[in-house]
């Protein structure tokens, strides 16, 4: 069964995550919205293995490992088919050409960083598309190199070098809330100085526009650096809920402050933004983590 839906609904970090954390094999993908100016639509295609990225690619003709090769200088098109037919089944065709010789382990890295880090980086950006996740496809051999990246250092790596945050504003954490951590102990994730400095504040007592001030961050980095921590499954946004005065308290009913109190800390939607299905969301959520 597979799953479709929009970027606008579910963005690619928060794919990513779930499709890591449900250990999920098969194809994720990505068809942009037409453009104005041409009416175009392009297709990216990402290939995960057990919820980690094994190749990527803008086509399914099996030929865009090679074709990079031939690129680089390194072999000709024809010199590639031909060797690729020698490879055993299933095997990672640039595996296969290092174990010939034919291919450096280092040449082998530039191919990945070119194929995978360097196309889905730039998916990060876009403002919304259709996306489906195909659990059946198989494995494309001619278009892996052997190397793999996790969804979280490659949502890491993008949300990095992010420039143009509009297509994500609207699931920015709020600049009231706090974070509060999920993981015991520190993270094993590389973070950068930034990011570890957001990182000490999430202990859900201090709201991200305060921690951007201490900081000396804008309250816009702030949310970013907080969204990436959150995406990449380190963090939770959550309400900060402002004490209410003692002498609203000594005057208030128990009924009136519970629902006072709720009103405070119920979680705000963006101004103009369309809700979620909650339907989709369940499905969604239920496939990835293989319960439907």
């Amino acid at each position: 069964m597979s799953v479709t839906g929009y970027l606008a609904d579910f963005s690619l970090p928060e794919l990513f995550q779930l499709l890591e954390q449900g250990h999920k094999t098969g194809l994720l993908t990505i068809c942009t919205l037409k453009e104005p100016a041409s009416g175009d639509r392009h297709n990216h295609h990402i290939w995960f293995s057990q919820g980690q990225i094994v190749a990527a690619g803008n086509s399914l003709d099996q030929q865009g490992l090679m074709r990079l090769i031939a690129q680089r200088g390194w072999m000709g098109d024809n010199a590639v088919s031909r060797l690729s037919q020698t490879c055993q089944i299933h095997t990672p065709l640039g595996l296969c050409l290092k174990n010939k010789g034919v291919l450096t382990a280092e040449q082998l890295k530039l191919l990945f960083y070119t194929q995978v880090m360097r196309q889905v980086c730039a998916l990060f950006a876009l403002p919304d598309g259709w996306f489906q996740f195909d659990p059946k496809a198989p494995l494309p051999s001619a278009e892996m190199t052997g190397l793999i990246a996790t969804a979280t250092d490659v949502t890491l790596a993008g949300l990095r070098a992010l420039k143009d945050w509009k297509a994500l504003d609207e699931k920015l954490p709020d600049p009231s809330s706090a974070l509060i951590g999920v993981i015991e102990g520190k993270p094993s994730l590389r973070l950068n100085p930034n990011e570890w400095q957001v990182w000490e504040f999430t202990n859900g007592t201090v709201a991200l526009a305060d921690v951007a001030t201490q900081l000396n961050l804008t309250v816009a980095k702030a949310q970013q650096i907080a969204f990436r921590l959150i995406v990449t499954g380190l963090a939770e946004e959550m309400p900060l809920i402002v004490a209410p005065p003692p002498a609203f308290l000594a005057s208030t009913e128990p009924e009136e402050l519970e629902l006072s109190i709720a009103s405070r800390s119920a979680p705000k939607t963006a101004a103009g933004a369309a809700p979620v299905s909650q339907s989709f969301l369940h499905n969604l959520v239920g496939f990835l983590k293989g319960k439907v």
